[in-house]
């Protein structure tokens, strides 16, 4: 067993221009914003469409009106893959069916809803289902299982290729209950890591599971990974890829007994380890039916080519980026030693400290944070309350221009070189406050 790493949980209040707080969502996150979409309210079915920058700690509702966007949903899925969001299932009745498949596209850029557009020749396609998962490995969505009325919990696996926006099915109910693979299941969860989707748990019918799987998109062959210890049997948990392993967060065997655990799977080890929290750090809710993602270079894709993420840009389509830029964009460190913390209104002893950076002739040092003096001003303040460093730059002249395109490039700056950070968007129980209850985590790995 591996040396125990010990976190950090911190609530984030929301303002009043938020969403409301709701369970059975969807949640996912492009280029440093995070989306969530629909989900229930305490007695309502939700249809409205959210997305969250982390830089600017402010919230912005999109549109979800129209023939082409989503109604209402509920534990559906949502993906993202080059600019688009790729929402699946979760509508409240029946009325799909082969012939019209409940898939919705979203363009970010344009912020706009958009026709899905496959080969009408082919027959195959999938139903509505809620309680599937849903990964992204290559140019592809991998999508499992799943709840589908009628016949109660599925055990399809379904591929739709981004490129020709076609369905395949690559196993399903004609394959025998105890044949290779979780069977049916809905109410699991689902990572992806390099070429290989990673399933847990889930209720299998109505009993509750903690098996563990692998498929291989190489080989295309399940494997069943045994492990002396893990989480218990759970559903309505949440996982997220991270280095090389995952994170597995709450859940439980019933809506009304949550869990406030937080799991790490090594893919290298192949073990489970509990993760505890930093005794000054606040204990985090149990949660049941939320939503977790993670923000940072660790929660990438290691595939990712690592140039995305330098500290300093010198070069962008048409030349150079403004030279206050250059000296002012910083990159964030994650840092762990004893160091008071503001915003919890304590000393917490073992908290997270992120020290800014000052580049030098011999390369990067560390250096204090910018300070604002007389003559200058805020032109981006990062002052998330899971963050508690300003980020500042040289007064802009207004006049020229430039303001607006100087704050967008630190804040581009900003999400590539943004901390590693788990959040935890909603769940069951509601929280007491109407807007949607955030936390933020932060492991102490060196």
């Amino acid at each position: 067993m591996s040396r125990s790493s010990p976190c950090l949980w911190t609530p984030l209040p929301q303002g009043a221009a938020s969403p409301c707080d709701r369970y059975k969502h969807a949640c996912c996150s492009h280029q440093g914003a995070v989306f969530v979409l629909g989900g229930r309210s305490t007695a309502l079915c939700l249809r409205d469409f959210w997305s969250y920058s982390v830089v600017r700690n402010q919230w912005t509702q999109l549109p979800c009106k129209g023939e082409v966007a989503p109604e209402e949903l509920e534990e559906h899925s949502m993906v993202a893959h080059e600019g688009f969001l790729y929402v699946f299932g979760g509508t409240l009745d029946c009325a799909y069916t082969r012939w019209k498949c409940p898939l919705w596209v979203f363009d970010i850029g344009k912020h706009k809803w958009v026709h899905w557009q496959g080969k009408k020749s082919v027959s195959q396609i999938p139903t509505n289902r809620k309680s599937h998962s849903a990964v992204v490995i290559g140019s592809s969505m991998f999508v499992y299982g799943g709840y589908v009325d009628m016949r109660g919990s599925s055990q399809d696996f379904w591929r739709l290729d981004f490129d020709s926006m076609c369905w395949s099915l690559l196993g399903g109910s004609q394959q025998a209950p105890g044949g290779p693979g979780p069977g049916p299941r809905h109410g699991h969860c689902a990572v992806a890591h390099r070429e290989t989707m990673y399933l847990y748990g889930g209720l299998r019918g109505l009993r509750e599971q903690r098996d563990f799987w692998s498929w291989n998109s190489g080989s295309r062959a399940w494997s069943c990974l045994k492990t002396m210890s893990g989480p218990s049997r759970l559903v309505g948990h949440t996982a997220v890829a991270y280095r090389d392993g995952l994170l597995l967060y709450g859940g439980g065997q019933s809506l009304n007994a949550p869990l406030n655990s937080l799991w790490r799977y090594s893919f290298l080890s192949q073990s489970w380890q509990r993760l505890a929290p930093l005794p000054a750090s606040t204990d985090p809710p149990p949660r049941i039916h939320h939503c977790c993602l993670g923000l940072g270079p660790s929660y990438q894709p290691p595939t990712m080519d690592d140039s995305t993420t330098t500290t300093t840009t010198t070069t962008t389509t048409g030349g150079s980026l403004h030279p206050r830029l250059e000296i002012k964009a910083r990159p964030f460190k994650n840092k762990c030693f004893p160091s008071p913390l503001s915003y919890l209104g304590t000393t917490a002893e073992g908290a997270i400290e992120l020290q800014t950076f000052e580049r030098t002739e011999n390369g990067v040092s560390e250096g204090p944070a910018v300070v604002v003096g007389e003559g200058k001003k805020n032109c981006l303040t990062f002052e998330n309350r899971a963050f508690s460093n300003r980020w500042s730059c040289e007064e802009v002249d207004e006049e020229e221009g430039e303001g607006e395109d100087l704050v967008d490039m630190m804040e581009d700056s900003i999400v590539q070189n943004h901390p590693d950070l788990l959040l935890l968007l909603g769940g069951k129980p509601l929280g007491q406050q109407a807007t949607m209850a955030v936390w933020q985590m932060t492991l102490t790995d060196p």
